[in-house]
């Protein structure tokens, strides 16, 4: 399926009626005396608009769904490709033009941005409420009532969510390989998934502090157009994407001391503006010599260092944040020193965590204490672009994902990839606890929902009912995926439950199965909040009445026009 970036997805639903009843002539006229150029739907229209507008998006998204979903191909107008199966890029590169539609997708993009997945379940579970209060409302039902009942079926929900989470030890590494090759494999094809299951569970627990919350920027993703994507690896260290500045420094350096600073190596002009007249040779190179002699003092102290610490054929490596020129360089390379100029800020913060020492702004009274170590830093050159590895480190608190792939929409894809497996494993952490995935919880939640059903009085079951049946959506939609029946599956599903299985969709043969022993699992924020955002969303869509297009024109005319 091959959406246009330039071309907007429109999903089809009515963009304004002219309603002229008897009932509605008062407000009419008061707001085509405000606005004459207003559009306006009204209850009934304005309600078929939204519960269309979230059943196309429902449709575009449904066949994603799962590690065995379909794969979108996005085109921009430059005729860039990108190739995903995530519902949060995909929501973020189409341009939608429906304003329900765009309500929607922007509820769901905000979930991935904080919780790292669930954006296409989301749209999912509020297209299908809404569907399933469409018979409703077409029957004469208020939206009030439906919302009531929604509200009461989401604190039961809920109620079973707590029910069917699992606690997790601390730290337990085959609970985290288990999510993150959950979530993973919903992106990405099966060995690709596997192979970065351990890179970042790896990467979460080298950054983890036992006090501290997991700051996923210590995670450095760097991207490499080269070879094939299997090569993808995690550095416990760093990755700088550039390298030395001078010919005959070492390119590899091992057992090495690292000195971070952010002293400037050469000459900087003063301040005010001054001229300096000389009359001979004599006196000008006199002031060449004053104008280097601060510089060389600085590169001196570092070389000193050098000697002093390094007596056993360790090596040396400078990492500088402002400039080193070249006859600077050229002290250093004498000296057998490696030295990077002008490297990015964020390298210099994750360089002393990863390495150890302490950053220095000035070079007076230098000590051996402020020097970080690494058994191994060398330069890797790839046609033009240079990167400098630093590997070994003792006790890393900063590490590289390296990401490599032949082409440009491969490493994207993977990247998209790396940073929502990173959320799921610190979901983990955070909860301490998980779900079993695969469908078994809104299964789990459909059956305790329609025993609930009988207990709630009145027609606010009614809402209850809708979201029960709504949550249906997603077993069935993993099985459709599949290749297999969607309705055989879910009533498969519910007989095994009723069994006592606590059971999801096997996507290989499309039997129940349970998801907690073969380690399927799901984060429980991520549901809590799909929970959350789909009733929120679905009750205040079938409250609207009335889509007003009055806007202010922007491409108006003077007045009275």
């Amino acid at each position: 399926l091959c959406y246009t970036a330039t071309s907007p997805v429109h999903l089809l639903a009515p963009s304004g009626v002219h309603t002229h009843t008897h009932t509605h002539a008062h407000t009419m006229a008061s707001l085509k005396q405000l606005n004459p150029n207003s559009e306006i739907a009204r209850s009934a229209h304005a309600l078929m608009m939204n519960i269309s507008a979230s059943q196309g998006l429902q449709e575009v998204l449904k066949s994603n769904l799962g590690p065995r979903g379909t794969i979108k191909m996005l085109v921009s107008g430059a005729g860039d490709v990108k190739l995903t199966k995530d519902g949060n890029v995909l929501l973020h590169e189409m341009q939608i033009q429906h304003p329900t539609a765009m309500l929607i997708a922007r509820a769901a993009t905000a979930q991935d941005d904080i919780t790292g997945d669930g954006t296409t379940s989301t749209v999912l579970i509020i297209g299908e409420i809404l569907k399933q209060c469409e018979r409703y409302l077409a029957e004469g039902v208020h939206p009030r009532i439906l919302a009531d009942g929604f509200e009461m079926a989401k604190v039961e929900a809920m109620r079973v969510l707590n029910e069917v989470k699992v606690p997790v030890e601390k730290d337990d590494r085959e609970v985290l390989l288990s999510v993150a090759r959950t979530s993973l494999r919903s992106k990405l094809r099966p060995a690709m998934a596997d192979h970065l299951t351990s890179i970042v569970v790896d990467a979460i627990l080298t950054v983890k502090r036992d006090d501290k919350p997991v700051d996923l920027f210590m995670v450095e993703i760097m991207t490499m157009m080269h070879r094939a994507d299997s090569d993808s690896k995690l550095v416990k260290g760093l990755v700088m994407d550039h390298g030395t500045r001078h010919p005959d420094m070492p390119k590899r350096v091992e057992n090495a001391f690292i000195l971070t600073c952010n002293v400037s190596m050469e000459y900087e002009k003063s301040e005010v503006n001054s001229g300096f007249f000389y009359t001979s040779a004599e006196q000008r190179q006199k002031l060449v010599n004053s104008e280097r002699t601060k510089t060389d003092q600085t590169v001196m102290s570092i070389i000193e260092l050098k000697r002093e610490v390094c007596k056993n054929g360790e090596g040396f490596v400078v990492v500088n944040a402002k400039g080193i020129d070249p006859l600077s360089l050229d002290m250093l390379a004498r000296a057998g020193i490696m030295g990077l100029r002008r490297a990015k800020r964020r390298n210099m913060e994750r360089l002393t965590l990863a390495c150890g020492g302490t950053p220095v702004n000035s070079v007076e009274d230098l000590t051996p204490d402020v020097l970080g170590r690494a058994d191994l830093v060398y330069e890797y050159t790839l046609g033009e672009d240079k990167y400098t590895f630093v590997e070994g480190v003792k006790n890393p608190f900063s590490c590289t994902v390296l990401l490599k792939g032949p082409n440009k929409h491969t490493i994207t894809q993977l990247k998209d990839a790396v940073r929502d497996g990173l959320r799921a494993v610190n979901n983990v952490i955070v909860d301490r606890s998980v779900v079993p995935g695969g469908g078994a919880f809104e299964i789990a939640a459909h059956e305790a929902l329609r025993q609930f059903e009988l207990t709630v009085p009145g027609r606010a079951k009614l809402g209850v009912h809708a979201l029960a049946e709504a949550l249906l959506v997603i077993p069935k939609t993993l099985a459709t995926n599949s290749g297999f029946d969607g309705q055989d599956t879910v009533i498969s599903l519910l007989d095994a439950h009723r069994a006592g299985i606590l059971a999801g969709v096997d996507v290989e043969t499309g039997e129940p199965i349970a998801t907690a022993d073969e380690g399927i699992w799901d984060n429980f924020r991520v549901k809590r909040q799909q929970l959350n955002a789909s009733c929120v969303l679905a009750t205040q869509l079938i409250l609207v009445d009335e889509v007003l297009k009055a806007g202010r024109s922007t491409n108006a005319g003077p007045p009275g026009q």
